[in-house]
Parts: C-alpha cells; structure tokens; sequence
C-alpha cells in the first residue's frame, strides 16, 4: 500500500486553510456549545432507547448500562476536548485523524461519521414519529394512517388485525424542516435550539421529580435478571450489550466538536462544550432511567418506541402525558437539528480536502451556511427515516459513534509522541491510561452489539473504500500537491 495512504495534514496547514476561503460564521459561545451538546445528548437514547435496552438487554439495571456507557465518554470526551482546543475547526474526528493517522485513516472516519450522524438523526426522527400517533390518540383527532407511520419492515395490530407500513411520512417531515433550520444560519438555529433544551430539560426535571413518589419497588425485585443464555439477553453481559445500545444516547458531545469553527473562542470555550454536556446529560439519564423503570415493570418495554409515556400511565399524573408528549417532539427536534448540523459540518471539511465534490463545502453568500450539504442528508436521511426500523439504525448509529471515539482516543496517544510541542489550551488527564482506557471500553462495547450490526458496518465501509478509490485518492489536494505534510510543514497547496 502506498505511504500516500498515510500522508498526515499538519496543524499548521489545517489552520491555515480555515481562515481562506468560504468562511462559517463564528458565533457560539461556550452556553450555547452546551446547550448544542444538551439538545444531542438528551433524545432517542433517554425516550426511547432506554426502554428498549431494559427490556431486551438489561432490565432495571440499564442504570449500570448508562453508567458504563458513560464512562467510556468521558475517556473519549477528554481527548475530544483537547483535540478541539489545539485544531478549532470543522470535521471533528475526521479533521483530527487527517492531522495524526493519514489520509486513509482520516476518510475511513469521515465516512463513519456520515454513519453515526445520517443514521442517529433518522432514529431520532423515527422515535418523533411514534411520539406523534401518542399525541393525535390522545386528542381524538383524524390522524395518518398507521401505514404512512412505520417502515415497511414494520407491524402493528390495530382492533386484532394486523397493519404493515409503507413509509414513515411524519419522519421524512421533521427531517426536512430541521434541514431547513439549518441552512437559514448558525445563530437562529442555535437559537432555536437554546429554547427546545430548556423546554427539554424541564420534561426530563419534572418527570424524575413527579415520578419518584410512585417507584414500585416490586419492579427493581429482579434488578439484574439472570442471563437466558444468549451473551445480549440479561445478566452482566446483557448489561454491557445495554450500554452499547445506549451509547448512542452520548454522541451529542462529539456533534459539538464539529461546530468549533463557529466557536467565538474555540480554544477555551469547546472543551466547555463538550465536557459540560456530557456531566449534565449523565447525572439526568441514570435518575430518569431509575424513574423509568421504577414506575413499569422492564419487561411491559419490548417493542415499545415511547416508553415514557407508558411510564407516566402508572402514576396519577395521566393529565401531564399530553405536555410532556408535545415537549418530547419539540426536543427530539433540536436532537436532529444538532446530528445534522454536525454531519454537514464533516462533509464541508471533507469537501475543503478534495475527497468528495467541491460543492459541499460551497457556503451560501447570504446565510453563511453549506446549504448543499444540507439539502443532500435531507434527501439521505429521510429515506433511512422512511423504510427503516428503529433498532436497526439505532445499533448501526452506536457502532459508527464507537468507532470515531477509538481513533480520536489513539489520535491523542499519537499526538503526544510526534507534537509535543504544539501548545494545547486543554490538555488531556493522565495520558496514557485516559485515551488507552477509552479505547478498551469502547472496543468493548463495540464487542457487545449484535453480530448483524457488525456485518452492516462492513458493509458500508465497502462502500465507503469504493468511494475512496474511485473519487477521493485522485481528487485529494493533499496527494495532489506531491509533497509529504509533515510535523514541521506550515503550508498546504
């Protein structure tokens, strides 16, 4: 294989060609990549996922399963951090890997975060769907067919009789109002998105506060249920398998790392965002997971996309399930919002270095946004919105995110040993062991999911080098400058 294949970008040039060119408009503050991480974090994964895991993974113990996952985020997210302090520019893990690993490694995790944003924000979407027929049940009003609600892999029964989808309308909606959102601007969407966190946030307070009054002990009796036999179904590997499902309820840290060269001031303002983001989302997941599973016996969760609901059912407060519903959709929104946000972000930078076509990093001249981005993952995911279900893509989503977090966390070991010099606003606790323990946890949970979700990753990773080799390794600027970029290089053609 050609050394090209591992041809690095230097900081240096990665900095310079940030400040050239189309430009993003740089206004977020450290609040507002808080409350960007926030409206990620707190979505499918709390509403939704975590009645799935309980039910087919870990029973009452999905707490332990958040608190594992958890922790594995914080390895990641100390190297996130330090990685968006010293390289403040779009791309995330992609931009990262381009400066430590090559070009190869780089592509790899650019197409692997198309996996984790397109697939997370149609899982989302997906999961808003369903809150959707809850909301139009309970106001008695005409609603869509049940059939125009679900993919076509999907069944419900409706009087006794059993109902397939054809696509999931109200998914492809909210997909392509987010969509829209975004291209209007940065600021309004950040706006938009500081009142939904509020909203949701309030949802997430109350529901824990209300709830904890009416906890069934009965339900914790069996709080970690003995494993059937299968490594997923229960017991400690069913709680391992459970915190990798929920793991993509975390990637709303990472999708802030995109945003730094919107940031005011990046340096100090994105280990803020990332980190902060992440306590907050953490102390709130494993109190409502507690709520939630106190309130309905675990196994009343399996093949229920809003369990939430089911679990207020069980308290005297049935007249708040329509507020909190309406607060639900409007969260999921901003969970969208910032998953594609982040994803056009990726291909904006992936663009800037040739790998895919010049036109997705073409910034529109009045709202200072890469609005061909945006239109395409409309398109891409509204159609894994449409025809697939939700566990599906939300393995395939957790599976992508895992796989970003190891090759930052080897970035950083990387980095320490080539760029001890570079300066480093934020710098990374007890290296080697943090970024070495993020990648044996992640590897880890990476290990626990399914069997099919790996053949799925696979698969789009074939698809993905095909890509490569086809458009990217010709197109790239770096290859076709003819020169190595090393540690010492300052200028990039």
């Amino acid at each position: 294989m050609s050394n090209s294949f591992f041809k690095t970008k230097s900081i240096e040039s990665i900095l310079k060609e940030s400040d050239e060119g189309a430009k993003l408009k740089k206004s977020l503050t450290a609040f507002s990549l808080i409350l960007l991480g926030v409206g990620a974090i707190i979505g499918a994964g709390l509403f939704s996922l975590t009645g799935i895991a309980a039910a087919n993974n870990a029973g009452p113990a999905v707490t332990i399963s958040f608190i594992i996952a958890a922790s594995g985020c914080a390895f990641a997210g100390l190297c996130y951090a330090e990685f968006a302090s010293m390289i403040p520019v779009a791309g995330s893990a992609y931009t990262y890997s381009y400066a430590t690993m090559g070009e190869l490694i780089a592509w790899t995790i650019g197409w692997d975060l198309i996996l984790e944003y397109a697939v997370g924000a149609a899982t989302v979407a997906i999961s808003w769907s369903r809150y959707l027929i809850k909301l139009l049940e309970k106001w008695h009003v005409a609603h869509i067919p049940y059939r125009w609600m679900m993919s076509p892999f999907e069944t419900v029964k409706i009087d006794g009789v059993e109902v397939s989808g054809i696509m999931n309308l109200p998914a492809v909606f909210i997909t392509v109002l987010m969509s829209l959102i975004l291209i209007r601007g940065i600021q309004e969407s950040a706006r938009f998105n500081a009142v939904i966190v509020a909203l949701k946030i309030t949802v997430v307070v109350v529901f824990i506060a209300l709830g904890w009054s009416y906890i069934d002990e009965a339900n914790y009796a069996n709080y970690i249920p003995a494993n059937t036999g299968a490594f997923e179904n229960f017991g400690w590997t069913g709680i391992m398998t459970g915190a990798a499902v929920v793991f993509f309820a975390f990637i709303g840290f990472d999708a802030v790392s995109t945003a730094a060269q919107e940031a005011k001031n990046p340096q100090r303002d994105m280990p803020i965002g990332i980190m902060g983001s992440l306590i907050v989302c953490t102390i709130l997941y494993v109190l409502f997971a507690h709520v939630m599973t106190g309130l309905e016996n675990y196994q009343n969760f399996k093949n229920e996309a809003a369990p939430v609901a089911l679990a207020i059912a069980a308290t005297p407060y049935g007249f708040m399930q329509e507020l909190i519903i309406i607060a639900i959709l409007a969260g999921y929104s901003s969970v969208i919002l910032v998953l594609l946000l982040g994803q056009s972000r990726v291909f904006f930078s992936m663009s800037k270095d040739g790998l895919i076509p010049k036109l997705f990093s073409d910034v529109h001249p009045k709202f200072q946004t890469p609005w061909k981005s945006n239109l395409l993952f409309a398109v891409l995911v509204s159609l894994f919105a449409a025809f697939v279900p939700v566990s599906i893509v939300g393995e395939m989503c957790s599976i992508g995110t895992l796989l970003a977090f190891v090759l930052v966390c080897i970035g950083i070991l990387v980095l320490r040993k080539t760029r001890p010099d570079l300066p480093r606003a934020f710098k990374t606790p007890w290296v080697p062991f943090v970024p070495i323990m993020g990648i044996l946890v992640c590897c880890y949970l990476m290990y626990a999911l399914p069997l099919d979700t790996w053949i799925r990753l696979f698969a789009w990773m074939a698809v993905g080098f095909v890509v490569y080799f086809a458009y990217g390794k010709k197109n790239s600027k770096l290859n076709k400058s003819g020169s190595e970029s090393g540690p010492n290089s300052n200028v990039l053609d």
